[in-house]
Formats: structure tokens, C-alpha cells, sequence
């Protein structure tokens, strides 16, 4: 046989970049990205038309300042606090569990589930920050103070429901968080000193 030049057929690519098309359609669909969440914070309701600014008065018991300065140091009611120390501070104001006069003033309120139970709903957790405070030491701030709010909530489902907060049906929740209500005010970045 003698061996020419043959042509080699050529492939139809016409359908090429449907396919591509389709591939791409069905992985956006099918794959999950990760989203970033933030922190969630509910904002004060706004004030109403006639309120006058100085209507708004927080007793300084209620108030627990947790201030990060600009070396990442934590100082929580004039001392200072490692962050693995600040949930067990925090847990100590918002449930004032021996009714200390410096810690929240509590007040009877009539909770579903409950009944009449002494609350510290009035009380405010104040975290202000420096300028030049890492993002990091923000977060892990951030994080032991939900923490402490998610604990004491825990505790207080297992010991009420048997089952953990998270288990709980909507109406036991809610019961939960009147008890326990998470107040987390943040202030704008200031110059405390450091770096």
C-alpha cells in the first residue's frame, strides 16, 4: 500500500462552547460559596420625634464598659482582663446572680414558661475600642461576649426545658432571651493610647 498525504477529518467543534456554557451553568448552581456573615447586632430603635436626648439615662451599675486599647490589652471595670477571663465577667453582670448592688439593678417581669422571674434586662455591655486595635482582639472580644450570653442561656434552658437553647421551640426561646436579652452597644474607635 502506497502511504500518501491524507487528510486528517476534522472535528466539529460547533457544540464546543455550548457545552462550556452548560458546565459553567450547572457548577454555579450546584457549588456553595461562603458568604461572609458579620456580626449580628440589633440598632436602638430611633428616637421618637419629641424625645429629647437627654430623656435617655442608663444608670452606670447597668453599664459594663469593656474597653481594648491599642496594644490588645482588655480592661473591664478598671482592671485588666485576659479575653479567656472576659465570659465569666460577663456572665457574673448580665445575670447578677446575688443581686450585688454594682452589678445590673434587677426588677420583677413576668416571663411565658416562667412565671415572675427577677430580671437584668435594663443592663448594657459597652465594648469600645482603639484606633489602633487588631481586628483580631476585636473578634475574640466579640466572641467571649456572645459566648457568655449563649451560656447563660444554656443553663438556663437545660435547667428549665431539660434540653439545650439551640433544641428549644421558638416560644421557649423567645421566654429565654426575655430573660437574658443580648445588649451589646458599640462605640466608635477612639485614641485610648499605646500604639
Amino acid at each position: 500500500m502506497a502511504r500518501g498525504n491524507r487528510k486528517v477529518p476534522d472535528i466539529n467543534s460547533s457544540s464546543t462552547a455550548d457545552i462550556a456554557f452548560l458546565l459553567l451553568i450547572f457548577f454555579l448552581i450546584t457549588t456553595s460559596m461562603d458568604t461572609d456573615r458579620g456580626l449580628a447586632r440589633r440598632l436602638p430603635p430611633p428616637p421618637e420625634k419629641d424625645q429629647k436626648l437627654d430623656d435617655i439615662v442608663v444608670k452606670e451599675r447597668n453599664v459594663l464598659v469593656v474597653l481594648i486599647n491599642a496594644e490588645d490589652q482588655l480592661m473591664v471595670r478598671g482592671e485588666y482582663l485576659k479575653v479567656d477571663q472576659l465570659r465569666e465577667k460577663a456572665k457574673e453582670f448580665i445575670a447578677n446572680p446575688y443581686n450585688a448592688d454594682d452589678l445590673p439593678e434587677k426588677h420583677m417581669k413576668n416571663v411565658p414558661f416562667f412565671g415572675d422571674q427577677r430580671v437584668t434586662d435594663k443592663h448594657v455591655i459597652s465594648v469600645q475600642n482603639d484606633r489602633g486595635t487588631s481586628y483580631q482582639a476585636y473578634i475574640d472580644v466579640q466572641n467571649e461576649l456572645v459566648a457568655a450570653y449563649n451560656e447563660l442561656r444554656n443553663e438556663l434552658s437545660t435547667e428549665k426545658f431539660g434540653k439545650e437553647y439551640a433544641e428549644l421551640n421558638a416560644d421557649q426561646q423567645k421566654a429565654v432571651r426575655m430573660i437574658y436579652p443580648q445588649k451589646i452597644s458599640e462605640a466608635e474607635p477612639k485614641n485610648y493610647g499605646g500604639k
